[in-house]
């Protein structure tokens, strides 16, 4: 059964230090390399790491959930919003390499959430 996965995004200085330096801590290859943006899928537990040039290097940019299928996203959705939080929904974007539809939301504190379900490699 597909399951949802938790998803941290992390700024780093260099990216190809941080992709090294992740391989040896995670024991695993990357499952996608590009010039600005490195991307871990880690099985046990689920989770994604991302690497992202910019920002302030060795901060979270954002945190996040990988639902298996946008229908498990438009139900999420309707249920963050029926809690009242404020959300910006976006459909059929690409960003990190990927197609999807998401919606972001933040936290207590600000801290961007960003709620997705990929539908293609882009």
């Amino acid at each position: 059964m597909p399951q949802n996965t938790f998803h941290v995004s992390l700024y780093v200085r260099d990216l190809a230090a941080a992709t090294e330096r992740y391989r040896k801590l995670l024991g695993i290859e990357p499952a996608k390399v590009r010039d600005d943006y490195v991307k871990f899928e880690v099985a046990d537990p689920p989770a994604i790491i991302s690497l992202n040039l910019g920002g302030e290097p060795g901060t979270v940019a954002h945190l996040g959930v990988r639902y298996p299928g946008t229908a498990d996203v438009a139900t999420e959705m309707v249920r963050v919003k029926g809690e009242g939080l404020r959300l910006l929904e976006e459909k059929g974007v690409t960003c990190c390499y990927a197609k999807a539809d998401k919606f972001w939301v933040q936290d207590a504190d600000g801290m961007a959430w960003e709620m997705y379900a990929v539908s293609a490699d882009a």
